[in-house]
């Protein structure tokens, strides 16, 4: 990755053929409408049954298409493949009307059934899907991926007609229409996966350029590894009309130093980051191109409590208090972020998070103390895995110095890159890890629901009795209750907190560059957008 700008500039003068000797790729691109995007990452894989990663799925999302979309601006669904749904009025039987004509990229008919068939594929647990569980709300759904029953005709879902689709829930999951908007209810089409022997087998090669079928906005044309993406407009989509976007290409730049240099060489409409220690000098010469958006994200650490001395939660919690959240936002991110004293953020749907965790060293020395490790004396160096990014190599630094100042905690750092990183944290072969959780729909159970004990995503080895029947209970919850609902949430999340399988650090946001030619892009709280609403204007 150390010749990315070299590639770079040599896939870019091979990709804009007509450029004149003076022309910038930016200037190229807005002449051929073509948007060149940082994603910061190399895809692992584009099936959306396998995507866990948000800079997967932002490409995911742009080549397919679920029954719902979700707004950018209020991360609220609104209408994709179905064109409206209704609800029955104990919530548990959904039908969705899907609109007239759809069409998959190859030009076939897309029918009700490809849905069921996709959906068959994510639960099948002879494929394993990484995202089964999103559609585990179905009846029966959760019960056949883990075994219990075998017939896939017993999963809550028919398709009565080409046109419609009904679903049959375990209990009422008011949120139903945007979890629908989510890669792992997206369509598949069953002839190319049949083609490829893809129903049951992972990592075959019909995600590859030449061989995808898929029904978004844009198409797939090139995937160059570790260099670019090409997406091309979809003509058989049912918004081909009013697109502008010709082109899109995605570029796996993981240096944000490298994002913002590409920006200034005329490189890049739009970076994926922008270093914090950038953003000052953005503020000063061009605000009008400095973006800082809010997520719906949380950053936070992950404690490992299958292993010493971390299965003690006294240990946890002593480190968790000790940490100066304002500062750590203040200092190593720029003020570009919000400390956080809980996992889920502000403004997810309703709901108001307890603010646990708090600053008290005395209190978390005496935790200490009590555990055995007065001073920090007894306890073995910890190690700190980080993700070799811009942010979190300084954030385990200033961590590391509070620790040893405070507690006399040790610390050691180890950096990794990305695929790393996530394999690690999965395995459970770490000790304590930075790590991050963007919401995939405004919910607060989109953070919550990670640190169910039978949740792939929880990654910490962490399994509450307790916390698990407070979910069931708020999930059995009256949608007409949400007060209720919301109650129950937070007596759980307040127990994750003071249990301390996690520690939260600070809320998410979006900094980056984005050029005045582009048109149409609105800060989008879940990290999604729909790239067909997005134009290049000289």
């Amino acid at each position: 990755m150390r010749r990315f700008p070299l590639l770079f500039l040599g896939l870019m003068a091979a990709f804009f053929t007509a450029c004149s000797p003076r022309e910038t790729p930016v200037e190229a691109g807005i002449r051929t409408h073509t948007l060149l995007v940082g994603n910061a990452a190399e895809p692992g894989d584009l099936d959306p049954h396998l995507a866990s990663i948000l800079t997967d799925q932002i490409i995911i999302n742009t080549l397919f298409e679920g029954l719902t979309a979700l707004d950018e601006e209020t991360a609220t669904p609104v209408p994709a493949a179905a064109e409206s749904w209704r609800v029955s009025r104990d919530g548990l039987s959904w039908t969705f009307q899907l609109r007239a004509n759809l069409k998959w990229s190859n030009g076939e008919p897309l029918v009700a059934a490809d849905f069921i068939t996709a959906w068959r594929r994510a639960l099948n647990p002879a494929f394993a899907a990484d995202n089964a569980w999103y559609l585990f709300p179905l009846k029966n759904a959760e019960a056949y991926n883990a075994g219990s029953i075998t017939d896939p005709t017993a999963i809550g879902m028919a398709a009565p007609d080409d046109h419609t689709l009904v679903l049959t829930l375990e209990r009422p999951t008011p949120y139903l229409p945007a979890l629908v908007s989510l890669p792992a209810w997206f369509p598949l089409n069953p002839r190319n996966l049949e083609k490829f022997d893809a129903l049951e087998q992972r990592g075959q090669p019909w995600t590859r350029p030449g061989n995808l079928v898929s029904n978004g906005a844009y198409q797939l044309a090139a995937w160059e590894p570790n260099a670019r993406i090409v997406l091309d407009q979809n003509p058989h989509h049912r918004d081909a009309a009013t697109a502008q976007l010709e082109h899109i290409v995605f570029l796996p730049i993981e240096k944000p130093d490298d994002e913002e240099r590409n920006f200034r060489a005329g490189q890049l409409h739009v970076t994926f980051n922008l270093p914090v220690t950038k953003i000052a000098t953005w503020r000063e010469r061009a605000p009008e191109q400095l973006r800082i958006d809010s997520l719906l994200q949380s950053n936070f650490l992950r404690f490992n409590t299958t292993r010493a001395p971390f299965v003690d939660p006294r240990v946890r919690r002593a480190l968790s208090l000790v940490i100066d959240r304002d500062l750590l936002a203040r200092t190593v991110l720029q003020g570009s972020r919000l400390p956080a004293a809980s996992l889920t953020p502000p403004h997810t749907g309703g709901y108001a998070a307890p603010a646990v965790v708090t600053v008290d060293a005395d209190a978390a020395r005496a935790l200490l103390a009590e555990a055995g490790f007065a001073a920090g004396q007894g306890l073995p160096v910890i190690e700190l895995l980080v993700r070799n990014d811009e942010i979190m190599p300084r954030l385990a630094e200033a961590i590391q110095a509070i620790w040893k100042r405070e507690l006399g905690v040790q610390t050691t750092i180890r950096q990794a890159e990305q695929k790393i990183w996530i394999q690690q944290q999965q395995t459970l072969d770490y000790q304590a890890c930075l790590s991050a959780w963007t919401a995939d729909y405004p919910d607060p159970l989109s953070f919550l629901e990670l640190f169910l004990g039978q949740s792939d995503y929880n990654w910490t080895g962490w399994d509450n009795d307790v916390y698990n029947r407070l979910l069931d209970k708020a999930a059995a919850a009256s949608p007409s209750a949400p007060r209720i609902r919301y109650a129950v949430l937070r007596d759980a999340e307040e127990l994750l907190l003071n249990d301390a399988p996690i520690a939260p650090l600070y809320f998410g946001a979006q900094t980056y560059l984005l050029h005045p030619a582009v048109k149409g892009w609105t800060p989008a709280p879940l990290g999604f957008r729909r790239f067909q609403r997005v134009s290049l204007e000289p």
